[in-house]
């Protein structure tokens, strides 16, 4: 007898141990395939809803400060716009998406305001050189996936949501909430700003940020209207945190040596800690899950090898080697692991799928790359609980197995 057909009969003669370690398997990997897939749709999920908090990373004029930028939203220093396309060519990792804003003031019902120049991102793909970079075809939030509804209709408040919008005419403005609430401006109206009429085609949301307090127009009317050159006051850059802390920073202030580049410590710290947190909750359940499988298929194999002492030891008297009794646990090991990860991945995602939203609240899609996940972590649990069992099975004197009752 061949050891391919020793190990299907190791399996198959006692059905209900195999089916036992079968389901522990499969309801392991199941559990960490479906918790790994939501988890990571989650992180995501965080990853959008952080870059609402505003810019990460901050392009300034040599000569200007954090503390200026935020206290007076206005100086009068400003940095070349090709700075922009700098950074768009450059493909650094990490610089999920950029805004260069040129601020100037404006006065409306006798009160002071900032009149922000934005580029909508039909402005970046109309430019040849800076549509194949294909900045903004990147997912946004630390390499997050973007999983929304396909072909939905543009929404002009996404400046909040997606730190960029698609289109802007030269005659429309944005209004932040805060300046909307203060002037009493809806939707749809009309406002003067500078001799030239705008039409308010979206009041954005509240964010909590400078946004609140500013009115958005196409940059280059902005230029324009106030007699300046292709320049902008500041580059707004969404980064990814973890790229920030490799030295994101560092690698825009080479490719813009003559611009100040400064990071918005609050924000980075918050991105770092949400998506740590998530990181390090994800691992706890699959090191929890993976050392309780391990603990209960060394279990089973521990009894199945106490109560086969007595065939173990019948096949090394006719001549088995301890290395063929250790192969055939192992094999048996190694066939049910393949079979509870694969089975376990397809549940796992399947369940993932079907409950992420509910649970989550996110949308989730399958993840090719957890099979691989699924598979080794099942092969390995069930190798290594299976080591010792098997060896002491191998190890196992066939004339004391025969006097045992």
């Amino acid at each position: 007898m061949n050891l391919r057909k020793l190990v299907w009969r190791e399996l198959f003669e006692r059905k209900s141990q195999m089916i036992t370690i079968f389901v522990g398997i499969l309801l392991g990997i199941t559990t960490v395939i479906a918790i790994k897939n939501i988890t990571y749709y989650s992180e995501m999920a965080v990853a959008r809803e952080m870059d609402s908090l505003g810019a990460n990373v901050l392009v300034l004029p040599k000569s200007v400060t954090l503390q200026d930028y935020y206290s007076a939203d206005l100086h009068n220093e400003t940095i070349p716009e090709e700075y922009a396309l700098r950074l768009t060519m450059s493909n650094l990792a990490g610089v999920d998406n950029l805004s260069p804003k040129l601020c100037v003031p404006v006065e409306l019902q006798g009160r002071s305001f900032t009149l922000t120049g934005i580029l909508p991102k039909s402005e970046f793909q109309a430019k040849a050189a800076w549509g194949g970079a294909g900045i903004f075809s990147r997912p946004i939030g630390c390499g997050a996936i973007d999983v929304g509804t396909p072909n939905e209709p543009e929404d002009k408040k996404t400046l909040v949501r997606k730190r960029v919008i698609d289109d802007l005419a030269t005659d429309e403005a944005l209004v932040g909430s805060d300046t909307a609430s203060v002037l009493g401006i809806v939707e749809g109206q009309t406002m003067e700003l500078m001799g030239k009429q705008f039409s308010v085609v979206a009041v954005l949301p509240e964010t909590g940020t400078v946004d609140d307090s500013r009115i958005f127009a196409h940059l280059h009317t902005v230029q324009e209207m106030s007699g300046k050159d292709a320049v902008v006051s500041c580059i707004e850059i969404v980064g990814c945190c973890k790229e920030i802390s490799a030295g994101l920073v560092g690698k825009v202030n080479d490719l813009l040596p003559d611009a100040k580049v400064v990071t918005v410590a609050q924000v980075v710290a918050t991105q770092a800690k949400v998506n740590g947190m998530m990181e390090k909750l994800s691992l706890i359940f699959v090191a929890i899950i993976v050392v309780i499988g391990g603990a209960g298929i060394a279990n089973f194999m521990f009894a199945n090898v106490y109560e086969r002492r007595r065939e173990i030891g019948t096949l090394m008297s006719l001549g088995a080697q301890s290395n063929l009794i250790l192969r055939i646990f192992l094999l048996k090991a190694l066939l049910l692991g393949v079979a509870g990860g694969v089975g376990g991945f397809v549940i796992g995602t399947t369940l993932a799928v079907t409950l992420g939203p509910r649970l989550a609240n996110v949308p989730v899609l399958p993840m090719p790359i957890l099979a691989l996940w699924a598979i080794g972590i099942s092969v390995g649990t069930t190798l290594l609980a299976s080591y010792f069992p098997a060896r002491n099975a191998a190890r196992l004197d066939p004339v004391t197995s025969f006097k045992e009752v």
